[in-house]
């Protein structure tokens, strides 16, 4: 599994525990280009993430989507391999979710 592919599983499992929707779309060419790697909705909130190993960095069109979809009302986040407090965040913000649907 490559270090990315590690990310995007630590953050899927996050995403499962909680019951929220969410998968990661293939575009193969034939999709939408700078779609994040994980797509996610909980609890009504539309939720991109970028997933990142190393010290890789996200493309102008990545920033420019997750952009997009925080201007919409939606959360979109970057997740680097290299700082668990990455993953960590993605726990924390579904944990505010939750609390607030209460």
């Amino acid at each position: 599994m490559t270090p990315e592919g590690k990310v995007k599983k630590q953050v899927s499992k996050i995403l499962k525990q909680y019951g929220a929707y969410h998968f990661s779309p293939v575009t193969g060419g034939f999709g939408r280009s700078g779609v994040p790697d994980i797509v996610a909705c909980y609890q009504g909130v539309f939720i991109g993430i970028e997933c990142k190993a190393g010290d890789n960095k996200p493309t102008a069109l990545q920033l420019k989507n997750l952009e997009d979809i925080h201007t919409n009302g939606g959360w979109g986040m970057i997740v680097n391999e290299e700082t668990a407090k990455d993953v960590e965040a993605v726990l924390v913000y579904i944990e505010h979710l939750r609390e607030k649907m209460k």
